[in-house]
């Protein structure tokens, strides 16, 4: 009788593979406008602080470019607030922050959208000093947001973007060509395999398909189904 792997496992194994989000990391394809813009204003919070919504459906990059904005902040020395559905109290507005950073809001809960509202505010209010950056992300517009009106109508005040999920024809050329550029042939079978056993955001595949490669390379293999279970029981 035979057993599939334990979900825990497979968790782990899922999670091991996902990579630290870097603006350098996000695969682009579709949405060069959005990162061009990000990574202007990464650079300095301060220089123009018009708010900010990326939205689009899942699998299409806004909790990684949330969050590798985030880190760009923080690298540069700036000190940022953060809210997504799973921070169920978000406490105060810190007037020290350089940036507010608001992920799910289409799953916030009432008290987190009051949250999100005063730090909204706060973030744009003369009394602190000047304006901060406001970066916020769902998964539709925010026209469309189920709301309270006054946080609904601020998140659609400044840049909207539209982020752009890669379809299935789309994210299989992506990893063939990524495939090809490191000289590795992918069968369509592992193709298939890699698409339906491990998550199938674009960047956390590249990363794989790294690990696949120094693994194919180390042990003298080619890339097979086989080598894949290999290096997950290995590694």
């Amino acid at each position: 009788m035979s057993h599939s792997p334990a979900p825990m496992k497979q968790l782990a194994l899922d999670i091991g593979l996902a990579p630290v989000p870097t603006l350098d990391n996000f695969v682009t394809v579709g949405n060069e406008l959005a990162l061009e813009h990000l990574r202007l204003w990464a650079g300095n919070p301060l220089r123009s602080p018009v708010p900010t919504f990326l939205w689009g459906a899942g699998g299409s990059g806004k909790t990684h470019l949330l969050s590798a904005v985030g880190e760009t902040l923080r690298e540069h020395g700036s000190r940022v607030g953060w809210i997504d559905a799973a921070r169920l109290h978000p406490g105060e507005y810190d007037d020290q922050w350089d940036a507010v950073l608001l992920d799910d809001c289409h799953l916030y809960t009432a008290e987190q959208q009051a949250a999100a509202f005063n730090w909204f505010i706060n973030a744009q209010n003369p009394a602190y000093g000047p304006a901060r950056w406001v970066l916020a992300a769902a998964d539709r517009p925010p026209a469309d947001l189920q709301l309270r009106e006054d946080l609904r109508t601020r998140l659609g005040w400044g840049h909207v973007f539209q982020l752009q999920a890669l379809g299935e024809t789309e994210r299989r050329a992506v990893l063939r060509r990524a495939a090809d550029e490191r000289g590795v042939s992918l069968g369509d079978d592992v193709m298939d395999f890699m698409l339906t056993r491990f998550s199938r955001d674009l960047t956390s595949l590249m990363l794989l398909l790294d690990q696949l490669d120094a693994y194919a390379l180390r042990t003298q293999r080619g890339i097979t189904i086989p080598l894949i279970k290999s290096m997950l029981e290995n590694e």
